[in-house]
């Protein structure tokens, strides 16, 4: 099957599809590494909410998702930054999406988006202002049931002076939580408003920062994911964590290296890449567990080039990318998100990802990734 795509000057070159197809293989009960897909929201496109207004979600669409992910075994990170939380989904939908997917899928392996969203970081004037905001979304979460992640807050940036305070909102927040939680270091890279998080503008202080921070809370701590595309500063990190405490990857470039891991240990992963990868991750970790390291790397290395291109800077609009993709291959009728994302790429991003993920077998059905994306380009003007 052939396609014509445009280059940067608008000059139609032909393209060639692979025809390879990714293998379908189910992450086992007990697998060599906890997998969470960071799991994007499908817009509701006939919704009158103009797209800077309150989200518009397509609830139908957006659980069979997830029953996609958890189908191949791979466990679900909701409401997280793949979900636009905080750029087009707010807390009251996340709240409803928390809900939802607890409903339809009680028995999967989930973690949830637990902020202070809803707290204007320009309303914020106290740590006490943050922590309530914090506590208001734990025992929302937790009167679900369901399990949290702690994500990283732009009201404490705005009204945190120093390391101490850093320490005392999470030491409250933690004393909350009636199980063990994920915390969350996003970097700057996927939120510019959280620059100096920790109360430190270099690595290694914030590092020993929220190393105390867990320290401090352990008993509190089920892991922690760090989202700053740098593969040694996860290395370092994950060294020195406390015993028993995990470290999830977040490292949308470096994720091979880093699952499987080294002699002196491994991480697991909670990834926004592997929503629209999911089918690789579970058949890689799969083999990894069969003690297939060079299956593993064989599966899911060629993926790298594809989650470097979805997540170049601007880093955070690769829920464009994400949902781009879902599109393609049919989980979605429609390339509409919330907040108008979809129009946050240039065209050329769209060619390069259809590109790599035909070379990594991830369209699923070709002739329909084929007349779709015929169909974006006719929108830009392509003939």
């Amino acid at each position: 099957m052939k396609i014509f795509l445009p280059d940067s000057e608008g000059l139609k070159i032909a393209y060639q599809l692979s025809g390879k197809t990714a293998p379908q293989s189910v992450l086992p009960a007990d697998p060599a590494r906890i997998v969470y897909s960071a799991a994007h929201v499908t817009a509701d496109p006939f919704s009158a909410s103009a797209p800077s207004g309150r989200a518009a979600i397509d609830w139908e669409a957006t659980l069979a998702f997830r029953r996609h992910l958890d189908g191949l075994g791979l466990g679900i990170a909701e409401a997280m930054d793949t979900a636009q939380r905080g750029m087009g989904l707010d807390w009251p939908n996340a709240l409803e999406l928390i809900k939802r997917t607890k409903e339809d899928l009680p028995h999967a392996r989930v973690v949830n988006g637990c902020g202070t969203d809803h707290l204007d970081p320009d309303d914020a004037r106290t740590l006490d202002d943050v922590i309530h905001a914090y506590l208001e979304q734990v025992e929302a979460i937790q009167r679900v049931g369901a399990r949290i992640i702690l994500m990283a807050s732009r009201a404490l940036v705005r009204v945190a002076k120093s390391p101490e305070d850093y320490k005392k909102v999470y030491a409250k927040v933690l004393d909350a939580c009636d199980e063990p939680v994920v915390l969350h270091w996003l970097g700057s890279a996927f939120d510019p408003a959280l620059k100096g998080y920790w109360g430190a503008s270099d690595f290694k202080d914030a590092l020993e920062i929220v190393l105390d921070v867990i320290e401090q809370n352990k008993s509190k701590v089920d892991g922690i994911k760090i989202s700053l595309l740098d593969k040694q500063k996860e290395i370092l990190m994950r060294r020195r964590l406390p015993a028993g405490v995990k470290m999830y990857t977040g490292d949308d470039f470096n994720y091979p290296e880093l699952i499987a891991g080294d002699d002196q240990g491994y991480s697991h992963a909670l990834l926004g890449i592997f929503d629209p990868i999911a089918p690789l991750a579970a058949s890689a970790v799969s083999r990894l567990g069969e003690g297939d390291k060079a299956g593993f790397h064989a599966l899911l290395d060629p993926t790298v080039p594809l989650a470097r291109l979805m997540f170049q800077a601007p880093t955070q609009y690769y829920k464009t990318g994400v949902v781009f993709l879902a599109w393609l291959n049919g989980f979605q009728k429609h390339f509409i998100m919330l907040n108008g994302a979809q129009s946050m790429r240039a065209l050329p991003y769209f060619t390069g990802i259809f590109r790599h993920a035909d070379a990594c077998g991830l369209l699923r059905d070709p002739d329909l990734a084929v007349a779709r994306m015929r169909s974006l380009l006719t929108l830009y003007g392509v003939d």
